[in-house]
């Protein structure tokens, strides 16, 4: 992909996919993280709600191995890399989008915490053939990578944060280019997408990123506020076309209360 962050993120895809195809060929079992859960309670007149909980509470909250089953659940390696606080969009309304895709934390959040969610793909049997292992590196490839992020913020960060994400998909919708260092990359257009029925409030859209030569990636992008908290979930695919991860937002939004 063209930006320096985009890159990146679909860069640390491909590694761990590719390191799931050396397995699919071989033998060797990946590793995961674990964790709990807790439930957020939203009132006005709760005044333990209006402090925003630190990385180390949040931690627990974030999706394992264990709640999903069908995935490889590790550290992010892309959002822990950082980097995208450089990427600056022409249009200024559309700063979070960016901020969100660059894996930049939206407002002032007390606490952060990320996890990713790995589709995983198909192995090769016993003395599969090599037009059967071709088959399992090329599955392996299309598998989609949802980075899980968290935040919580003191007072109303996290209503701040979800509206000025909100505003932004409409205001937004005929797309954008974001500017990283010498490099551009024209947003096409933000659409929308399944709607998801999670948390206090909640929010699903796309982008279709120009990737030029005539390709196109569409990324999914959903975000859910429980209480003073917000999670964000951004999944791509190597393939271009990233579909709503629809089971690691139902795992979290659950874990959340």
């Amino acid at each position: 992909m063209r930006t320096t962050v985009v890159r990146r993120a679909v860069l640390t895809a491909s590694a761990l996919s590719l390191g799931l195809l050396a397995t699919a060929c071989g033998s060797g079992d990946s590793g995961t993280k674990a964790g709990g859960g807790a439930e957020p309670q939203r009132s006005a007149s709760a005044p333990a709600a209006d402090k925003g909980k630190s990385a180390a509470e949040l931690a627990p909250l974030l999706v394992t191995q264990a709640d999903l089953p069908a995935y490889e659940v590790e550290a992010d390696a892309a959002a822990k890399a950082g980097g995208g606080q450089s990427a600056v969009p022409d249009k200024a309304e559309c700063k979070p989008l960016v901020q969100l895709q660059s894996f930049v934390p939206l407002g002032k959040p007390a606490g952060t915490a990320t996890v990713a969610a790995r589709e995983k793909a198909k192995k090769p049997g016993e003395g599969a053939s090599v037009e059967d292992k071709l088959d399992a590196l090329k599955d392996g490839l299309s598998v989609t990578r949802t980075s899980v992020g968290l935040a919580s913020y003191d007072g109303k960060g996290a209503e701040e944060a979800f509206g000025t994400l909100k505003a932004a998909t409409t205001a937004c919708g005929g797309g954008y280019t974001v500017q990283d260092g010498t490099e551009a990359t024209r947003i096409e257009k933000v659409g929308s997408s399944p709607a998801v029925t999670a948390g206090d409030e909640s929010l699903a859209y796309s982008t279709v990123m120009d990737l030029k030569d005539g390709d196109k990636a569409t990324m999914q992008f959903v975000v859910v506020r429980k209480g003073n908290t917000l999670a964000t979930f951004y999944a791509l695919n190597l393939t271009g076309e990233a579909a709503q991860p629809k089971a690691v937002v139902e795992a979290q939004a659950k874990k959340l209360g």
